[in-house]
């Protein structure tokens, strides 16, 4: 499957589908507390989608606002077997076009940072630059031993 055989859909809350995508990559969400918390805002938040013309979601992002304009990706999921098809790509792309067109001029991620050994993270941390987010400071947010790094995208048409 190709990025051009789907596209990310803003849609309803998908708690079911947030838990199953987060088990199918547990090296990315070893913490229950943490899937718990993803699990209970994806009744809540802003939730967009890619499906496959079967109707499976194959992942699914979550989006914060804090001011009108600037979003924060609060989780993005994608099922295991879709890495690297471009289904995560989708997802930013149709959230950056949404928020564009709401007049959102800045986009932001936090990931475990680049001090933490975590390979999996790593990867992360390079999709996020593919996708056009820049580093911008690393804390300890998170607590000592996890550190958080925050990446920003500023958006433009």
């Amino acid at each position: 499957m190709t990025a051009k055989e789907f596209m990310a859909h803003r849609e309803a809350s998908l708690p079911d589908e947030v838990a199953r995508l987060i088990a199918s990559v547990p090296e990315w969400f070893a913490q229950p507390e943490s899937n718990e918390e993803y699990i209970q805002s994806a009744r809540s938040m802003e939730t967009w989608a890619v499906r496959d013309s079967g109707n499976h979601v194959l992942g699914v992002g979550l989006i914060d606002r804090h001011y009108p304009w600037a979003v924060e990706i609060h989780l993005l999921v994608v099922e295991r077997s879709q890495h690297g098809k471009g289904v995560g790509s989708e997802l930013i792309s149709a959230i950056e076009r949404a928020a564009l067109a709401e007049g959102v001029k800045l986009m932001q991620v936090k990931t475990l940072g680049p001090s933490h050994p975590d390979t999996g993270y790593e990867k992360t941390r390079k999709f996020y630059e593919k996708v056009g987010f820049l580093a911008m400071e690393e804390t300890e947010l998170w607590g000592e031993g996890t550190p958080c790094l925050i990446m920003v995208k500023a958006l433009s048409e």
